[in-house]
């Protein structure tokens, strides 16, 4: 990120999840941040505001923390660039954006303006997807709306609301499953949207440098849960849940291990093959790779058909080297990615 960039956080949750419990939370506490948030309903009635600019299909307006509100109706990427000249101007002023997105929305057209459209990109840089699963309701939700998945699998945290409402054996089952579809993602419970700012923001979730200064274990299978005091749960597929049942999810997450470096060309090929046919339903995919003719790691991730890479850390002398990589989509096939991935190692 340079120092031009601005930090964006995109929160996402199903109808009725508590997203917006959590929005209001921030735009009316006093946290110090100067955030303009876009989001695509109207704010809260009774907030303390000045109306800054009002135009048909938009507003913005300042809160009383600093916060600035911008509801629209329109293309985000305009919404971006508008709000970066009003800045650049000085008729307005703030130093992170929010992103409320509809309660329907897949995420991933969100993510994806922040890659294609150069100028957002320019002034822009992504930290990070938060999701907010309600606890009562999500299983049954999960189950029915694709949506519901799509904001599970694109998630950098994950934000458990209404567990007052179910019980241990509830929250289990539900943790379970969300482990299922995203091992990635650290889950926290949150009690009407009360989760300390600085856990939602600037987590980094799509810097490919820091991933492994962020997340040194976030391949290894390990997962943070939501219960308070605990450390990391059992590895997906480890855990023993014989009071519920499984669920057949259409998004899925599996995880792919190599102790032989890659063919830097044959991966390329590969990766680039596999996204051509199966880009709309590859959510989030990412990996820290060991790179025939590289002393230094390959980091690399993609969302739906966006990759990119870079070179992370070096790798030591008395350093065992490997390769791992995430893959989190709807219906992928696992096992024909796992065996073209095979074929890129070098014997």
């Amino acid at each position: 990120m340079s120092a031009s960039q601005i930090p964006v956080t995109v929160l996402t949750g199903f109808l009725g999840a508590g997203k917006t419990t959590l929005l209001n939370r921030i735009l009316s506490e006093r946290h110090g941040h100067r955030i303009a948030v876009i989001e695509n309903e109207f704010g809260p009635e009774g907030v303390d505001h000045e109306l800054l600019v009002r135009e048909e299909g938009e507003q913005i307006v300042e809160m009383n923390n600093g916060c600035i509100c911008c509801t629209v109706r329109g293309d985000l990427s305009r919404i971006l660039r508008e709000l970066q000249a009003k800045r650049a101007n000085g008729a307005i002023d703030f130093e992170r954006v929010i992103i409320e997105t509809t309660g329907m929305a897949n995420p991933g057209p969100v993510t994806q303006t922040f890659f294609m459209d150069e100028e957002v990109a320019e002034h822009y840089l992504l930290d990070g997807v938060i999701t907010v699963v309600d606890g009562k309701h999500g299983g049954e939700t999960l189950t029915r709306q694709p949506e519901a998945q799509s904001q599970v699998g694109f998630a950098d945290r994950l934000l458990l609301s209404k567990v007052d409402l179910i019980s241990d054996e509830e929250r289990e089952d539900l943790l379970a499953r969300l482990v299922r579809i995203n091992p990635r993602a650290p889950i926290k419970s949150v009690h009407f949207g009360d989760t300390p700012i600085e856990e939602i923001l600037d987590i980094r979730g799509f810097n490919l440098t820091s991933i492994l200064d962020i997340d040194p274990s976030f391949l290894d299978g390990e997962h943070p849960d939501a219960h308070a005091g605990r450390g990391h749960g059992d590895a997906p597929g480890h855990h023993e849940h014989h009071h519920g049942h499984a669920h057949d999810d259409a998004i899925k997450a599996f995880v792919f291990n190599a102790e032989q470096p890659f063919s830097a060309l044959q991966l390329e090929e590969f990766l680039s093959a596999i996204v051509q046919v199966y880009g709309e339903d590859m959510l989030r995919y990412k990996g820290v790779l060991w790179v025939e003719g590289s002393d230094r790691r390959v980091v690399f991730q993609g969302v739906h058909m966006l990759m990119g890479s870079d070179l992370g850390r070096p790798w030591t002398a008395d350093e065992k080297r490997s390769s791992r990589m995430i893959f989190i989509g709807r219906n992928l096939p696992e096992e024909t990615i796992r065996k073209g991935l095979r074929h890129c190692l070098v014997n």
